[in-house]
């Protein structure tokens, strides 16, 4: 693909973009493996009883209920939202800040309830965080499988930074996703059950996000129906969904 001439301003608010983008996406990384770690005890958020569940759950459902939403019907809102113009082509960018604002608003807003049914101890304890580790690096390695710069939102500021159209990349179909069709929602709920501290807000966590890893993947699918048309539906029928095919 040709470059074009990139517009003088275009340079720092790509550079701003970038800064801005994989920042929050560190931090919200980061938060999430110390919450799940320690149990989700380490949000402020100060409710107690009734009013600490009810605002918990509604940190759980705001995740996958934006994010579904910002890749179906509010796509248009991602240009809107870009902090920096160039709307259309940082999409990407936007959408990373976006998850990484609500994965930081779900762990540091939750409110701790204190109860702490297992923590890691002893010999048991080890294999428990190397199990965690473990399942850390199935999600990046399916990440990285997908393709890093778009999941990471690197692609948006990228291309504004070369006066480029946005690379969306083509189906993943090697690697892990020869395995599964999902494997980044796999390695995400992984991440969650694996878990060493086990809490009544860490059960919440799971149970309301591995559900959302199970049902979300199908309006991807769609997408992925319109956009590849017989390729994906050939891709369906040879390859499971979410669970694994360990021998062919």
């Amino acid at each position: 693909m040709t470059a074009v001439a990139v517009p003088p301003r275009s340079v720092p608010r790509a550079l701003a973009m970038a800064a801005l983008c994989h920042g929050v996406f560190g931090l919200a990384v980061g938060s999430m493996a110390f919450a799940l770690a320690t149990g989700m005890q380490l949000g402020i958020g100060g409710l107690t009883g009734a009013s600490a569940w009810l605002a918990n759950m509604l940190l759980v459902a705001q995740f996958p209920l934006v994010h579904s939403w910002l890749l179906g019907r509010g796509r248009g809102w991602l240009a809107r939202l870009s902090p920096f113009g160039h709307g259309a082509t940082l999409a990407p960018s936007t959408y990373a800040i976006s998850a990484s604002l609500q994965l930081l608003a779900a762990f540091w807003l939750w409110s701790p309830s204190g109860v702490v049914w297992h923590a890691p101890t002893g010999a048991f304890g080890v294999g428990q965080w190397m199990l965690f580790a473990g399942a850390w690096l199935f999600l990046h390695k399916a990440l990285f499988d997908a393709g890093l710069m778009l999941q990471t939102g690197a692609a948006g500021w990228w291309a504004l930074l070369r006066g480029r159209k946005v690379d969306y990349g083509d189906m993943p179909t090697r690697g892990l996703f020869a395995a599964c069709r999902q494997p980044i929602y796999l390695g995400f709920a992984l991440v969650l059950w694996t878990a060493p501290t086990w809490t009544p807000d860490w059960l919440l966590l799971t149970v309301g996000w591995s559900l959302y890893c199970v049902v979300g993947p199908r309006r991807k699918e769609a997408r992925w129906q319109r956009q590849f048309g017989e390729r994906f539906l050939s891709y369906r029928r040879s390859v499971p969904y979410l669970l694994p095919r360990l021998f062919r």
